[in-house]
């Protein structure tokens, strides 16, 4: 049987080895540039090479407060995925905004995405938020925060995205455009909660992803345009256990 190991640290706990495999992972398993991400980002983003991410870009752009965080999980002691978040505040509310998650292709689709956003949450977490090109990491969030993706309150979503958002201490958020149908009601691209953050990721994979979820339960977040990622924004439910700041979990499987 597999051996699942769940670890949780604080910004302040996450080394730089950490990071290092954590850009590797990410490096090797996130996506690849897509067809005009060269023509609106720069030469740098070649279609289909991978997209990179150093160590230092991590450091500071994914846990960019004190109360940032960083799960990794491991299986069979192989760096199998990993997630950052941030956190916030914003009328008296934590926002845990999840600013990556990425989950080794060789150990997908066993639920390690879901596990690992389960294990970043904390108590006194009151909003959880993703913006993500693929519908998997909204699903993996909804299920990892017990709020079914096709019951999700959009007018949660429609209220609070924008002021959630600007109040962000990571820029790529704080700069991201609200797009769809649920933010204008004039919008008629097919977008219902997508937000344009100018990443050019190639969405084939994304894409295929969508229309099989398609085929099982009503999306509720509309299509997906290049360089548009979803956004999914979750009131959080509160535990009835405490929790740490740090943890570590065993699992096997």
């Amino acid at each position: 049987m597999d051996k699942k190991v769940y670890e949780g640290f604080m910004s302040d706990e996450v080394t730089d080895e950490m990071l290092g495999e954590a850009a590797k992972l990410f490096s090797e398993n996130y996506g690849v540039w897509s067809e005009h991400a060269a023509e609106r980002m720069g030469k740098f983003a070649k279609a289909g090479h991978p997209i990179r991410l150093s160590k230092e870009r991590l450091r500071n752009e994914y846990l960019p407060s004190e109360i940032s965080s960083y799960v990794r999980v491991t299986v069979n002691g192989h760096l199998a995925g990993n997630a950052f978040a941030c956190r916030w505040s914003i009328d008296g509310r934590t926002i845990c905004w999840i600013t990556q998650l990425v989950v080794h292709h060789d150990y997908r689709e066993r639920g390690l995405a879901a596990g690992l956003l389960d294990e970043i949450r904390l108590d006194g977490d009151d909003v959880y938020s993703v913006m993500s090109s693929h519908p998997a990491a909204c699903l993996a969030a909804s299920r990892a925060y017990k709020r079914p993706i096709d019951t999700a309150s959009l007018e949660f979503m429609k209220d609070n995205a924008q002021s959630i958002i600007k109040a962000s201490p990571v820029g790529y958020i704080r700069d991201a455009k609200l797009r769809g149908r649920l933010f204008d009601s004039e919008d008629t691209s097919g977008l219902v909660s997508s937000v344009n953050t100018g990443f050019f990721v190639d969405h084939a994979e994304p894409l295929e992803a969508l229309a099989w979820v398609r085929e099982s339960m009503d999306w509720p977040l509309g299509e997906l345009l290049d360089g548009h990622e979803f956004i999914l924004i979750l009131q959080a439910r509160r535990r009835s256990r405490s929790r740490s700041s740090s943890s570590r979990r065993n699992a096997t499987s």
